[in-house]
């Protein structure tokens, strides 16, 4: 790599919080400190915190049960690899759980690329939640683009941050499921606009994720675009054989 390259901070917690399992600090079946504790004993933010635990639950080394806390499982199938998915965070916690500031909320007319995602007519305009994270600076921007009907009648709008995911939000104002989504991943250069809320070089490479999420009828729901500072952020993936 032709940078240094640090992980984000949550990355730093699960690798440590990984560490400790396979030494038998956090042994399986036994109950991880809460996350006040974590929090305490890391130095760093509750959405950091919940943001780790959200991954060490997605990759299988713990189960949470409401009410009771995280019980660890022990070291999954898969648990030498890393996975990186820039969209998970933002399909799945609630929206006052990420370190971040909303930059704005409402109406706009809809990119090409995301009327065609969308299925919608050229020249239409869509709703667009668009969100700058990062705690020690802003390290990824991130637009939340809908179809006009799907935003109306819910509390998308709202200057502030959400209690709930804009999916869970959707499912619980719309009674709408989502089912799967696609990602594609790309290079390129920032946007006049991306550059200056990113504090990053006209020049500079980003990493573009594009997740359109789908409902089980394969109609498009809604479209993720994450734009990462290239010298910030690092993907990985892994997956079995068959």
């Amino acid at each position: 790599m032709g940078f240094d390259y640090a992980p984000p901070k949550y990355a730093q917690v699960v690798a440590e919080i990984k560490s400790r399992i396979e030494r038998g600090q956090y042994p399986p079946g036994s109950l991880l400190p809460s996350e006040h504790q974590l929090v305490s004993d890391f130095g760093v933010s509750r959405p950091t915190i919940v943001k780790a635990l959200a991954s060490l639950r997605q990759d299988g080394w713990i189960d949470t049960q409401q009410g009771k806390g995280s019980f660890v499982r022990g070291r999954p199938a898969l648990a030498g690899a890393e996975r990186t998915r820039p969209a998970e965070s933002l399909l799945e916690l609630p929206e006052a759980q990420l370190s971040g500031e909303l930059v704005q909320a409402g109406v706009k007319l809809a990119p090409g690329y995301v009327t065609r995602l969308l299925g919608l007519e050229p020249g239409t305009k869509a709703f667009l939640r668009q969100l700058l994270l990062g705690e020690d600076g802003p390290v990824e921007l991130a637009s939340m683009w809908l179809p006009m009907e799907l935003a109306s009648g819910t509390s998308l709008a709202s200057p502030d941050l959400l209690d709930e995911s804009i999916r869970h939000h959707l499912q619980a104002r719309k009674k709408i499921r989502f089912d799967h989504a696609v990602e594609r991943i790309s290079a390129r250069r920032p946007t006049g606009e991306e550059a200056a809320l990113l504090q990053v070089a006209l020049d500079s490479p980003v990493l573009n994720v594009i997740v359109t999420a789908y409902d089980a009828t394969a109609r498009p729901l809604q479209v993720v675009d994450i734009v990462l500072p290239g010298d910030r952020h690092e993907i990985h993936d892994a997956y079995p054989f068959t």
